[in-house]
């Protein structure tokens, strides 16, 4: 992949989700995860050389072309696993003053852990509101959940997780 590329699924950018975090937000589906979760409900973006490379200028020209959202989803495929992409767009979407929402298979633990040798993951964390962590988990799977598939899953406050040194729960969703 070329440096300031990307590999997004198609769509690149889905305008209007209520299910992907609070509010009226757009989603960025991510190419590319090897978490293999079974049962995972976007097994298309699994591959990381399928969907499509785009330059990232391209993505934030989108972003710029939004109207009536309060904030962008990154979700996928995994961003974590394109996490320069993932810093650079998170930070775009910020000072465009929207929030920032992020799935990933990781756990919140293990994203702080893989920035200890990759300053990248902790950097793309500043610019991330809430969390969505962890894989899916099958036997777990529950429609009770809000914003997630299974009951493993956590949302997290990125910004007092990362001033308090551990997880916190972002409000009392299910």
């Amino acid at each position: 992949m070329k440096k300031g590329y990307v590999r997004l699924a198609i769509p690149t950018i889905q305008s209007d989700s209520i299910v992907d975090g609070e509010g009226i937000r757009s989603v960025i589906w991510f190419q590319g995860c090897s978490h293999d979760c079974f049962g995972c409900h976007n097994p298309e973006t699994h591959d990381f050389k399928g969907g499509t490379e785009v330059s990232l200028k391209d993505v934030e020209k989108q972003i710029d072309e939004l109207e009536f959202q309060e904030g962008v989803t990154f979700s996928g495929g995994d961003p974590m696993m394109q996490i320069e992409a993932l810093e650079e767009l998170a930070k775009y979407v910020k000072e465009k003053g929207m929030d920032v929402w992020c799935y990933t298979g990781y756990t919140y633990e293990e994203v702080i852990e893989l920035g200890k040798s990759n300053p990248h993951y902790l950097e793309a964390l500043k610019y991330i509101d809430v969390l969505v962590d962890g894989k899916f988990v099958m036997d777990l799977k529950s429609f009770e959940c809000t914003f997630r598939g299974s009951s493993n899953q956590r949302i997290i406050d990125v910004a007092k997780s990362l001033k308090e040194g551990k997880a916190v729960k972002y409000k009392n969703y299910k």
